[in-house]
Formats: C-alpha cells, structure tokens, sequence
C-alpha cells in the first residue's frame, strides 16, 4: 500500500503577479528633509540614515551636510571648494578626491565625522565624469575627464588610504558615469560606453542599462551584484534601473527628475538622492525603500505557481533563448584546441596549439591561475569532468600526422598518467561528469580511412578505456557534452562540414535532428541529450552562432561576440551559462566570452 507523503504531491503557491526578481523591483522613492543648501553636481557618501555631501555649484562651495535619517545639519567645510567631486566611503570616515573649481583638481581630502584632512594627492588632475567607489583606507576611481587633455580616459587610481596608485585600465572610456561597490568588487557605469563589472583584479564588460545617460555619480550600491542607477541627462530623467549581478532592470522612477544625486554607499534597497539639477539647481531630498509588500515572491530557481489573474501555472526558469555573451577575464596563455572542464565558476583549461603547449589553467570565478602542467605536452585532444576531477585525452604532440592515447586524470593539483586509449588520434569528442566516466567518439586516426576520420567510441571506467558502439558516421572536429550514458556528438568535419547529430545513450549512437550550420571545430556546454549549447565552429569562415538544443529542436540564439574556431568550451553545468575560454579569432587568442540567460517567469504550458 502506498504511503500518503509519496502520492500527496507539493504545495503550489497561487500568486496575482508573477513574483519579482528582486525587492527593488516593489521600491519606491520618497521625499525627506530637504539639505540646507542648494547644489549640483556635489559628492556624497555614507547610507540613507547615515549620508553625507560635500561641495557642489553654484556658486562653487565646499559646504558639508550630514544626515541622520530625519535631518540634514551642517557641518565644517572642505579645505578645497569644488564640483564635479568623487567621493566615497562614510559619514564618519568619508573621502573626497578631485574635482573642478576653474580648472581640474588633484586634491584629496578625508573627514573623521567633525573636519576635514588634506592628504596625497591624485596622480592626476580629474573631475566626476567617472565612477568612485570603496572606503576612505580602499578606494577606486575610474577617470573620466583629466588634466591635461579633455577627452575621456580609460585611467583608474587605486587609493591605500594614503597613497594612489595606478591601477587595472577599464576597456572602454567612461563619461559621466556612476560606480559602486568596494575594491574587490565593484561596477562602473558610462554613457554609452558600456557597463564594466570589477573583481579586484580586471574588469569585465557586462550588460549595458536599459536608457543611455549621464549620470554624473547617480549610483549607489555594495558589491558588483548589487547596486541602483538614478537620475541623469539629457533630457533631466528620473530613472531608476537595479543591476542584479547580470542584468539591468527598470525599477520606479524617482519623483523629481534632476541630473545628479546619490549617497552611495549605502545597499541598492534603501538610499538617499540629495540635491542636484533639475535645473534650476535644488535641495530636495529623495530615498529609495525596497521593502517587500506584504504578498512579495521573491523569485527562485526552478519554484512553480499558479497565477490567478492570468489563470496559468507557471515557473521561475532560466530561458536560454534570451540569454547574451559577455567578454570574461582573458586567460593567462593564448591557446586554441586544448581541453576545457568545469563551468563558469568552476573551470579547468589545459594544454593547447600556441605552439603545443601543457599548461593548465583553473578558473575561480573572479580570476585564472596558472597550476601544474600536463606531463605530455599536445593539442587537439578531449576534455571531461570537473575543475577538480577531469581527463585530457589522446591529442597531437605535434603537428599533423601526429596522435597520441595518452590519458590523463586531474584531482585538483595535479595531473597523473593513466591508462591510454586503444587507438591513438586527435580531433574527437569526448564528454563525462568526472575524471572516472568519459565517452570519446570519432576524430583522426592514423589507421582510419579516408581523411584518417574515424567513427571509433571508447568508454572510460575510471581504469581502463573500452571500445563500444561506433558513431553511424565517422567524423573529427565533433563536440559534445553530458554524462557518458547520455550525450550528443554535434557537427565535425568529414569528408566536409557537417550539420550531423547524434546521440548515445549508454550502448548505441542514434542519428537526431542536424544542427542548422553545419560546422567543425565547434564547442559546447550542456547536461545531457535534452539540453545543450553549440557554439563557435569553422564553416568556412570561422562562426559566432550559437544554437540551444531542448531535447527536441535546434534554435539560433545570441551569437558570440567574436567568430571563434578551435575553442575550449566548458560548461558541464548546463545550458544557462557557458564559457569559450582561447580560440582561433582569427588568430590564436587568450580571449573569454560567458554566456548568462537571466531568470524569468516562464507559463507552463500542457500538451
């Protein structure tokens, strides 16, 4: 007899809207106390109970104001009088540095919640067309306009709470721009020039706002995952959009439309926009609450729940057909045709053509270090598992008609010489969820005939490979990913470009719908036969498509950024993120694109 609790089913929410995928998404802005003065174009720091600004126009001042969550109340002066500041950090422990005030400023200066310090200065002299954030002892500043020279600048200052150093260049020049965020985990925003995510050691362009502006500062937040942008020009707007780590999303407008405002150092859910331009130049006061309503949803992975307006059931998932690539920290080593395990924040590259190399690589989510080689030095050869229990097997130690068997299993430090493949060759697939299980199909053999392409498959046990059931049709250059039981080998070369799929399921290869571009040299990311990504390749010339597979059809989605041939793919987690880590664009490259497919509430449907 069954048992209730295995029949009974689950709990399914009933919601009247979709749930949000944030709190911000609720939030609305509120008018509070006013500052005493009047200004544009000030700095501010600190948080929404706790804020501080300093400076502004016109005329040019260097009044401070603090903030205690109901009043504003002034306090001493800036040594130096400016506009168009940086400031960051708190209301007890704030920084100032440059500025304008009849030419640009080199000036830095710290307040200790009574008066403020004069200290080193900047390396340069700069204005707030940039993005400031950190603390008064860690703070970054990403020029914008400097001294000498008008124009935009990719320049960035890193501050010890003494000295400022030059740091890590933005790839794109920023203007007026907003930032937020600490020095080891930051975002900087421009006009039209792109969104740039900081990890403490590079700076990586992520998804752009949804309305080009000028922010003039308009920021705040606490982290590269976390932070709002508000305000700007042209014309004067009082939009508000909260970046998620990911993407951008419209959130309410502010009710006083100006061009700068923002204490901002304050979380993305409750802050403060005092004074600006509207113009004229104003003293009112506005805050950002994000509390949740009292029915709110916050959204997660993989919840189900009916929707009683639009009477459907629904799902929070993440559509891959909306996703979009990204330029990723550039890898140590150019290299193309290595192998490539793990995910986006996980991944392992080893070995490779520039020339034929054995270094490895591991991926921590934020930056690439350089770890133990492979003991036998190749290319072209197959990747499994994960960034701490991979294989890397067969391959070219050198050029063609060169193949190797070598087999080699990663534990996480270092890799150890196991046993090798039946039959030697280079250019195959080869997939699996660790280093003891890995299917490996097709690619070049020297006993192969003709064009040396084989439709061999061998099976690895952890011990031992064993040779299984062949492909239907023998092909090199192929890709795959999934366990080794259930697994599709995509596209490859033989005797031309092929658009072939197939698909094994732990004993036989079955031929499924053909990819639309046929390709060889492709990558791949993926769980299993019934969700994947194919992306990359060589047609002739070399491809930026990407194409999802959902167990039934293949879609074009987003394309890379870059047509890549020969790349290392990684992405044993699934098709809502993947990597292209090294390729051939058109020559070798050190170069990472991610891709990302943001979270959605999706209706279920019922056939």
């Amino acid at each position: 007899m069954a048992n209730y609790k295995d029949i009974k089913g689950f709990h399914v929410q009933s919601l009247s809207t979709d749930p949000a995928a944030s709190q911000q998404a609720g939030g609305t802005w509120a008018s509070v106390s006013s500052t005493n003065t009047s200004r544009a174009y000030r700095a501010a720091a600190g948080t929404s109970t706790a804020g501080l600004v300093f400076g502004g126009t016109p005329p040019i001042i260097g009044d401070t104001e603090e903030y205690d969550g109901s009043s504003w109340s002034e306090q001493n002066n800036l040594n130096t009088t400016g506009y168009n500041m940086l400031g960051c950090g708190t209301q007890t422990a704030a920084l100032r540095h440059g500025g304008y005030n009849g030419s640009y400023l080199n000036v830095t200066e710290k307040y200790n919640g009574t008066s403020w310090t004069t200290g080193n200065t900047t390396p340069v002299n700069i204005d707030s067309h940039t993005g400031s954030f950190g603390t008064q002892t860690a703070a970054l500043a990403v020029t914008g306009n400097q001294s000498p020279g008008p124009s935009t600048k990719v320049g960035v200052y890193v501050y010890n709470g003494t000295d400022w150093t030059t740091g890590t260049s933005v790839n794109t020049a920023k203007e007026a721009a907003g930032g937020f965020g600490t020095t080891t985990s930051g975002l900087v925003t421009g006009n039209n020039q792109g969104t740039e995510s900081w990890n403490g050691s590079s700076w990586t362009e992520v998804s752009e706002k949804n309305t080009t502006r000028l922010l003039y500062g308009g920021a705040s937040g606490t982290s590269n995952t976390d932070g709002l942008v508000y305000g700007g020009t042209p014309p004067s707007t009082g939009k508000t959009e909260f970046w998620n780590g990911s993407s951008w999303t419209e959130v309410a407008d502010m009710a006083t439309s100006r061009i700068t405002a923002g204490v901002g150092n304050s979380s993305s859910s409750a802050l403060a926009a005092a004074g600006g331009a509207l113009p004229p130049v104003t003293n009112v006061t506005e805050e950002f609450t994000a509390t949740p309503a009292a029915n709110f949803t916050k959204t997660n992975l993989g919840q189900v729940y009916f929707n009683s307006t639009s009477n459907a059931f629904k799902v929070t998932d993440q559509p891959v057909p909306g996703g979009a690539w990204a330029s990723g920290t550039a890898l140590n080593t150019a290299r193309q045709q290595g192998m490539g395990a793990g995910t986006n924040d996980a991944a392992l590259i080893g070995g490779g053509t520039s020339p034929e190399s054995g270094k490895t690589e591991t991926w921590n989510g934020s930056s690439w270090t350089e770890v133990n080689d492979l003991n036998n030095a190749r290319s072209y050869m197959a990747g499994a598992g994960t960034s701490t229990a991979s294989l890397a097997a067969g391959g070219a130690p050198g050029s063609a008609p060169n193949h190797d068997a070598y087999t080699e299993s990663w534990n996480g430090s270092s890799w150890t010489e196991v046993g090798d493949l039946n039959a030697a060759r280079r250019e195959f697939m080869g997939s699996g969820a660790t280093n003891t299980a890995m299917i490996t199909a097709g690619g070049q053999s020297e006993s192969a005939s003709p064009g040396k392409n084989t439709n061999l498959s061998e099976l690895w046990n952890g011990s031992s490979w064993t040779e299984v059931a062949e492909l239907n049709t023998g092909r090199a250059m192929s890709t795959g990913q999934g366990p080794s039981t259930d697994v599709l080998c995509c596209g490859g070369y033989y005797p031309n470009y092929s658009a072939l799929v197939e698909k094994w399921d732990g004993t036989s290869w079955t031929e499924t719908t053909d990819l639309n571009t046929a390709r060889a040299g492709l990558s791949s990311s993926g769980t299993d036969s019934t969700s994947l990504l194919v992306f990359g390749g060589n047609t002739p010339p070399s491809s930026a498509k990407t194409e999802f597979w959902n167990g039934t059809t293949w879609t074009e989605i987003a394309d890379l950024a870059t047509a890549a041939n020969a790349g290392n793919g990684v992405g044993v987690q699934g098709t809502a993120k993947a990597m292209m880590a090294g390729r051939t664009s058109p020559s070798i490259s050190a170069d990472v694109e991610e891709f990302t497919a943001p979270e959605a509430n999706s209706t279920i449907t019922v056939s």
